[in-house]
């Protein structure tokens, strides 16, 4: 009995690793497979890093537009709180306005940006988790408010192709002309507010630039910059707070005066996607012409 038993064992033995084996050779041709599809399809799972091509970063934003100026020195965080925000290429800073219409009820706004690139496995840091978890208590929920921009000095750039047009253009206060995200001129604010020491209240908004389009959710920019078309993907999350605002309609307000002088220096710190996309920027852009994979 025991020499059947153990033939039967050793029967048993070697079915599972006869078994074993089997499922690993299909799961090498699925893997090999899958690749194979991949390729073919032109997708790209592993994103790469990418800067503006002059290598700008957020702290080259002026101190100062036609009708806000900084007051106070920019935030600097300290190495943890950079190792938590997971960027170095940020900037917190303190604007007012500069001729208010009402000196008593002068608007200020902290302007907080912070650049991301290469595979962003972050979620990224919003007001509703980070102000919340810093311990403020928030009196209203997040809801999206149309950002009123000013667009009679925007003008559409005939040199984008067709495909991946159309896209305006405004100026920035080196006088050139930089290209603005798709459907620029729908931008949204995704507001929430909180209450404060003294009865005040704070209002927090945002949205995300990523791979040359933009999005007002948290859930929407990973989709955005993890385009499987896409070979790079980057984000700018652009945060406005202000305790001077009385209502998340005057924030947007305020914010669309800001930005709306800021919104070409701010297009200089990120790639021109149109350019990535046709292949003339990075040098070694897959998409380039002669370019190994390229027209992929």
């Amino acid at each position: 009995m025991s020499g059947m038993t153990g033939q039967r064992g050793i029967g048993s033995y070697r079915s599972v690793t006869a078994t074993a084996l089997l499922c690993a050779v299909l799961l090498g041709t699925g893997a090999a497979s899958l690749h194979a599809m991949i390729s073919y399809l032109g997708l790209h799972l592993r994103k790469l890093p990418i800067h503006p091509a002059d290598g700008r970063t957020l702290g080259s934003l002026p101190l100062e537009t036609a009708s806000w100026v900084r007051i106070a020195a920019d935030r600097v965080e300290s190495v943890e709180v950079e190792s938590t925000l997971g960027t170095d290429n940020y900037l917190t800073r303190l604007y007012a306005e500069r001729d208010p219409a009402d000196p008593r009820r002068r608007k200020e706004i902290e302007l907080h940006v912070a650049y991301y690139t290469g595979m962003i496995d972050t979620v990224p840091h919003v007001p509703e988790r980070c102000f919340v978890g810093g311990g403020l208590q928030m009196t209203k929920g997040a809801r999206t408010i149309p950002l009123p921009l000013d667009t009679s000095n925007w003008t559409l750039d005939p040199d984008v192709p067709e495909h991946l047009g159309p896209i305006y253009r405004v100026r920035a206060s080196d006088s050139r002309r930089v290209r603005l995200p798709r459907n620029a001129e729908g931008l949204s604010l995704r507001v929430s507010e909180y209450s404060l020491p003294g009865d005040h209240r704070l209002f927090a908004g945002y949205f995300f630039i990523a791979n040359g389009g933009w999005v007002s959710s948290a859930e929407g920019v990973r989709l955005l910059a993890f385009n499987l078309d896409d070979d790079y993907a980057y984000y700018l999350k652009v945060q406005v707070n202000s305790s001077s605002a009385e209502s998340a309609e005057e924030l947007a307000a305020a914010a669309a005066s800001l930005l709306g002088e800021l919104f070409g220096d701010l297009m200089l710190c990120v790639p021109d996607w149109v350019s990535v996309q046709t292949g003339e920027y990075p040098a070694d852009n897959p998409r380039r012409a002669g370019s190994p994979g390229a027209g992929g």
